[in-house]
């Protein structure tokens, strides 16, 4: 049998003996020294393949013969194929650094992308994207009993979910601020909408140089953002409104500073609701089983000895094992993090956002059809914000490496401490978040109503704003009206 060193000898030698039989066989069809030396490499590899399975006999006598027909034959078909290829055109080769639709090559400043009524502020070094509505400057539209209502005296923050920003309230905000006769307020979150975005090593602002920089896609960051909108709307209060993982941020500001939140309004929340636990049985019989300590036997003494002893080592090893698990816990968010900041993971989320971002936002609709591209504008005009990719995968990584902030409990079991006034709203015919999770949840915070919107999926204040806002209205009078006084002084 040929070897490898010598059958790529041959090869080239008869590739060298028919380059001219070639070019003038295809000088009519195509260019020969324009073909990609990658496939004479994929042909070379398979032709010594082949020569694996032929006779040690043939291989002596016609080496030459059978190889120059093989290859021959086998290149003339590639170079066919080859001009019966069209070159790519220039809109096929501009689609290519497509996503969505949207050329990469020509991204722009997020702030090239505002609308008249966008606003800018300065928080931390980012460009915080955010819009207000004032009832005072909005026409008297809307619902048929919205002047029912009672000025409120605390604003809204609304707070949009993953992948979504502020223009996600577009159908709700001037309603809101109507019914409720307050302030409106909606901002980007950092990696979503037009909010700048940034790198995370960036210098820390207003602080020693020893300290290290907030992560502005973390949580925390999130909170103290929600927090500095209800300083910047000078108010001592504020009702939270959080859509999908915005919840998670409401939730985290109402315990990070619960004297700062009014109420809260938590729709298709993306909080992971608890189990109801089974409610732990007295035994009755307690003053029976003490009798028993009262016989002095040695045998139970020495079986009580033991099974303190077995205890104690049992408890040694769950707790070695439980920092083992901590310890590989812990390895493994870190080798994900890395992942996520890689640039493979940059494809990925590019691949992702391409293929699947259009169908995510129908499925999050109960009735698909309506999803036109005016509801499709709002989700796909941050994809032409430079670093948009970049930013969201940082937001990944940090969510996936970081933990609840200042706390080591998990939020499902800070769910019970809370006391404000709490509406959640679900669809009944959510994917995303089933609505029996929003059930759950109701009941794991105390004191919390439940509104179930019918034929509505995951977006009710996008497919669903006039019964949305009905809902609310209903909350706020119950809450904040006359109707129930004991409730909005328990609430302040």
């Amino acid at each position: 049998m040929v070897g490898l060193n010598l059958t790529t000898v041959l090869l080239n030698t008869i590739l060298a003996a028919n380059l001219d039989k070639i070019s003038n066989k295809h000088k009519k069809t195509s260019k020969l020294n324009d073909y990609p030396v990658y496939k004479w490499q994929q042909q070379w590899e398979g032709t010594e393949c082949l020569l694996s399975t032929v006779p040690k006999k043939m291989m002596h006598v016609s080496l030459k013969a059978f190889l120059e027909s093989m290859f021959m034959n086998s290149l003339s078909r590639m170079i066919c194929d080859e001009r019966k290829r069209e070159p790519l055109s220039t809109a096929q080769k501009k689609k290519r650094g497509e996503i969505i639709g949207i050329d990469q090559d020509e991204l722009v400043d997020p702030k090239l992308l505002a609308d008249p009524d966008s606003c800018f502020c300065e928080f931390q070094g980012l460009q915080l994207h955010h819009k207000i509505c004032d009832p005072e400057s909005e026409p008297q539209e809307l619902l048929h009993d919205e002047t029912a209502s009672k000025k409120l005296k605390f604003p809204f923050i609304l707070l949009h979910g993953f992948g979504a920003s502020l223009l996600s309230w577009n159908a709700t905000m001037k309603r809101l601020a109507n019914v409720s006769g307050s302030k409106v307020l909606s901002f980007d979150r950092p990696a979503f909408g037009l909010t700048s975005r940034v790198p995370i090593n960036r210098a820390p602002v207003g602080g020693l140089q020893e300290t290290k920089p907030l992560n502005p896609y973390s949580m925390a960051f999130s909170v103290l953002m929600t927090l500095y909108f209800i300083d910047f709307l000078a108010a001592e209060k504020a009702i939270l409104v959080g859509h999908s993982a915005g919840c998670l941020v409401a939730a985290e500001t109402y315990f990070r500073a619960p004297e700062r939140v009014a109420a809260m309004i938590l729709v298709a929340p993306a909080i992971v609701a608890p189990f109801t636990s089974p409610k732990k049985v007295m035994e009755n019989n307690q003053e029976d089983g003490s009798k028993s300590d009262d016989i002095k036997n040695p045998f139970f003494s020495l079986l009580n000895v033991v099974s303190k002893f077995s205890r104690f080592i049992a408890l040694t090893v769950m707790h070695f094992l439980k920092g083992m698990s901590n310890m590989v816990n812990s390895l493994y968010k870190k080798a994900l993090s890395a992942f996520f900041r890689s640039s493979v993971a940059l494809m990925l989320v590019r691949m992702v956002i391409n293929k699947f971002g259009i169908l995510a936002i129908k499925n999050a609709w109960y009735d698909a059809s309506k999803v036109t591209d005016n509801v499709l504008e709002p989700y796909t005009r941050p994809l032409r914000a430079k670093g948009w990719d970049r930013a969201l995968v940082e937001f990944t990584a940090e969510m996936v490496a970081s933990s609840s902030p200042d706390s080591n409990l998990p939020l499902q079991q800070r769910l019970k401490e809370i006391s404000c006034p709490v509406l959640i709203i679900t669809g009944d015919s959510d994917r995303l978040v089933p609505s029996w999770n929003a059930m759950r949840l109701t009941k794991a915070i105390p004191g919390s109503h439940l509104e179930v919107i019918k034929k509505c999926g995951h977006l009710p204040h996008e497919e669903k704003p006039h019964e949305f806002v009905t809902i609310v209205d209903a909350f706020l009078k119950r809450v904040f009206g006359g109707i129930d006084s004991q409730t909005l002084q328990a609430a302040t």
